[in-house]
């Protein structure tokens, strides 16, 4: 795969993950999924971040206690720092495990999905509601994970970053795929569109959740829809 090559919606050629952190190492091409030999060590980690992972998602790293995890997970400590060398660890593993379920689960119903339109308006779609009834525990991970970095934690920015190039990159692909294949215009700026949808959902989830209305996050996505029935819509 080429190294820019979106991961999430890439249903021409597949996709691969490998999470090495976690016990559970899958690699997923032509859809066909082949599970490697894991070792107990190794589920234990799994196990540690499958339950660390919601707990850095709603509460933030700096609110996520070595403790927190302890009580989570029924381990002493010893038995997390013989997994893991220190907090920093867990919590760049635990955003890579939440944000690859939210990467699984768009990417699911989006790949159903045959036309650039109808990819485009099913990211719309599997937003609505979001923060009501997330599919992740605990939010968005990506938002959540940017917000609670910023500058305090380089580490967790980093790999906020590389997720939201990820999500730009996928967002990019399905306008290309619709301008391809005749439905979208072929002079839309595929970039800065694609900055557009994610800032308006992003945005949108942060002021449902701020003021406890999901009705503001349905009302811009469904402005989205709209804009792209009406403006990117080829009409000649």
């Amino acid at each position: 795969m080429q190294k820019n090559e979106p991961l999430i919606l890439n249903d021409e050629k597949g996709f691969s993950t490998a999470e090495k952190g976690n016990a559970l190492f899958f690699c997923k091409l032509d859809r066909s999924v082949y599970f490697c030999s894991v070792t107990k060590a190794d589920k234990t980690k799994e196990f540690i971040i499958a339950k660390a992972a919601p707990l850095f998602n709603k509460k933030g790293y700096a609110g996520t206690s070595m403790s927190d995890i302890m009580k989570a997970t029924g381990l002493a400590k010893g038995g997390l720092y013989g997994n893991f060398e220190s907090k920093d660890e867990i919590a760049a593993l635990a955003f890579e495990y939440s944000y690859n379920q939210l990467k699984e689960d768009i990417g699911q119903k989006v790949r159903a999905k045959k036309t650039g339109v109808e990819k485009l308006l099913t990211v719309f779609q599997y937003y609505k509601n979001y923060t009501v009834s997330a599919p992740i525990d605990g939010g968005c991970p990506l938002m959540n994970t940017a917000v609670d970095a910023d500058d305090a934690y380089p580490f967790l920015k980093k790999k906020a970053r590389q997720a939201l190039q990820e999500m730009l990159g996928s967002l990019q692909h399905i306008i290309k795929k619709g301008i391809q294949e005749g439905s979208f215009r072929s002079d839309l700026n595929v970039k800065k569109e694609a900055e557009l949808i994610f800032a308006q959902i992003e945005g949108g989830i942060m002021m449902a959740k701020v003021l406890d209305d999901v009705t503001v996050l349905n009302r811009l996505l469904d402005n989205l829809k709209t804009r792209v029935e009406t403006e990117y819509m080829d009409q000649s």
